[in-house]
């Protein structure tokens, strides 16, 4: 257990650094970092002058000249586990900006909030991860082992220039556990995440003029009724794994339900003309319970009997999660019960994260971030509280991990 005194302290500590860790939200938001294009050689210095600034080294490495990500290694010259530390950089894009009440590029402070594109997810988690580094840092004598901290290109696209590049070079950088700042949402920790299903749904027609289409012949009509049977698949609901007992309750958490994204349609190439090829391309979320098999199986069988469709796999992977008894997951009890005098809320994450490519490899992974929502959108903010709160969670659950004896 980690004592009072020392829960106090560190409390106390991010206490007195509020306005730094504003500051820094602040220098990241106003660092554009969206994706695509991925930029990321910005928001990048700003993080690694932070780390600097707190008296840690830090290298930054690229398999792309724009892309590049963040490492710092802390080391307590003592042997024990390896704690990876892991944030990205980029941010999804800000939709229509006119619909923003704030300012999309510059922080906005108000009413405890903190408004700017990427806050919730996650220049929040990043400015706290930042401050937790430091802060381990400067309290090597009470833990083991070594921490890596990542902060990463490339997530939101589940792109192959960041967290992917880094563990192709670098296999040690898988570590014994790893926790991430992708919140899922109302102060829960994400024991694991959806499983991802990317398919391509393709259709052909006879060519001809449009005076001469016949009713669900054109490449259109065919793949608007397998994109409308393809929506039809929201709404099923997986099955939690006997480990995750502990989430059953009498509503289903939306963590647990299969959602079926139709992101883009294109056919024909003239409104006077048939069309004679169309696409879409669509994005399934799976919970546990329905893997990537199964989901393509019931696209499958969705357009079954809809005329020249077919579908191809784009990319995918199964939900995966960590147990509630992995050591990792103890460690994060004992510091949310020091922290916040409460237990964790347990969730499954509906986005997926850098995370699930550490699960994938066996590796003990949580994700805890200052997301308020399910995910971010139109006026992203983070709560300024909670942005300081997460820095103490993820210190006080390393420290907790790697306690010395």
């Amino acid at each position: 257990m980690i004592p009072t005194e020392v829960t106090s302290h560190l409390l106390g500590t991010i206490a007195e650094q509020r306005e730094a860790i504003v500051d820094l939200c602040a220098q990241l938001v106003a660092a554009p970092s969206v994706n695509p294009d991925g930029d990321t050689r910005e928001v990048a210095d700003v993080v690694s002058r932070a780390l600097a600034d707190r008296g840690i080294h830090s290298r930054q490495e690229r398999q792309m000249p724009t892309m590049p990500s963040v490492l710092a290694e802390i080391d307590s010259s003592r042997p024990g586990p390896h704690l990876v530390l892991n944030v990205h950089l980029d941010t999804m894009p800000p939709g229509d900006e006119s619909a923003w009440s704030q300012p999309v590029w510059e922080l906005t402070r108000v009413d405890g909030r903190l408004y700017g594109l990427g806050m919730g997810n996650m220049k929040g988690a990043v400015a706290a991860m930042v401050t937790a580094a430091a802060l381990l840092a400067a309290e090597r004598e009470k833990w083991c082992g070594r921490i890596t901290f990542t902060a990463v290109s490339d997530e939101v696209v589940f792109g192959d220039n960041g967290a992917a590049y880094l563990l192709r070079e670098h296999p040690d950088l898988l570590g014994d556990a790893l926790i991430c700042g992708e919140g899922p949402g109302f102060r829960r920790l994400a024991l694991g995440e959806k499983g991802v299903l990317w398919v391509e749904v393709s259709a052909e027609g006879p060519a001809g003029h449009s005076s001469a289409v016949q009713r669900g012949c054109s490449a259109s009509a065919r793949i608007a009724e397998a994109v409308s049977r393809i929506d039809a698949l929201n709404g099923m609901t997986g099955s939690l794994p006997v480990e995750l007992a502990v989430m059953a309750s009498a509503d289903p958490d939306p963590g647990l339900v299969l959602s079926s994204n139709v992101g883009t349609v294109a056919a024909g190439t003239f409104v006077g003309q048939i069309a004679t090829r169309a696409k879409a391309e669509v994005d399934l979320r799976l919970p546990p319970g329905i893997t990537t098999r199964d989901a393509f199986a019931l696209v499958e069988e969705a357009v079954a009997g809809i005329e020249s469709v077919r579908i191809r796999e784009m990319k995918g992977w199964d939900a995966n999660w960590t147990a509630p008894e992995a050591p990792l997951t103890r460690a994060w009890d004992v510091a949310s019960r020091a922290v916040i005098d409460a237990p964790p809320t347990y969730a499954i994450r509906l986005p997926a994260s850098d995370a699930s490519r550490w699960r994938r490899e066996g590796v003990q992974a949580l994700c805890y971030g200052p997301q308020p929502t399910l995910s971010a959108g139109i006026d992203d903010y983070a709560e300024e509280d909670e942005v300081l709160r997460c820095a103490a969670l993820y210190t006080m659950t390393a420290l907790e991990y790697l306690r010395a004896p």
